[in-house]
């Protein structure tokens, strides 16, 4: 059965919510959210995916995958991070680049390519955002998702990945100085709005709640 591109995104989509949520379920509000788009074409899209017995869905409740929806949005994500990673280690492509790239190149279908590409890059496990890649079974490593904004004042930290891709905020993180396993020591945070005051490279920084929500750290 083919599918589109728009139902591969729904279904990553879909995946990464569940994970973040740890329940592998969904909203609508939260999906519509995600993509960018109205609730009711959410509503449209999930009846067609129901219909693949690609999610179990009824409506106004909560969206989980099917075993084939999982497989697929797996296989989906795991081709965008090997392609962000190709394209940034090998073809020298910035971190803030990769993302809208790979969105064109994880809808390859050619599985011969994808698991070439795994080996040519020495089977890797996590893409330049710190994200794990699957392997070809679709087994990934777990991550903690704890991010900096949870860190209490006077502690240390690591940043590992981050949860925000978009091309503005990568290039705000790198314009702070920061990358993956920098370290963050954490001086103060605002009980008001939750700014924080954190040290980069001996630099003091004053970050918003919403970057430090995006931020990954262990």
């Amino acid at each position: 059965m083919d599918f589109s591109y728009t139902e591969e995104n729904y279904l990553k989509t879909i995946f990464k919510i569940g994970l973040d949520n740890t329940t592998e379920e969904a909203g609508t509000n939260e999906l519509a959210a995600a993509l960018s788009v109205k609730p009711a074409s959410v509503n449209e899209m999930l009846k067609k995916l129901k219909g693949k017995k690609l999610v179990n869905y009824e409506k106004y409740g909560k969206i989980k995958l099917t075993k084939t929806g999982r497989e697929l949005a797996v296989d989906v994500i795991r081709k965008h991070r090997l392609w962000e990673t190709f394209l940034y280690e090998k073809l020298e492509f910035s971190w803030d680049e990769v993302h809208e790239v790979a969105e064109e190149l994880e809808h390859i279908r050619s599985k011969k390519l994808i698991n070439r590409l795994d080996q040519f890059l020495q089977y890797p496990e996590y893409d330049p955002h710190g994200d794990p890649i699957p392997n070809e079974k679709g087994v990934f490593q777990k991550q903690s998702k704890k991010t900096l904004s949870k860190a209490e004042p006077g502690s240390s930290c690591k940043m590992v990945a981050v949860k925000d891709n978009s091309t503005s905020f990568l290039q705000y993180v790198v314009s702070l100085g920061l990358g993956i396993n920098n370290k963050i020591k954490v001086i103060a945070r605002e009980a008001f709005d939750g700014m924080m005051t954190i040290e980069i490279n001996g630099e003091t920084k004053s970050v918003s709640q919403k970057f430090s929500d995006n931020i990954i750290v262990i």
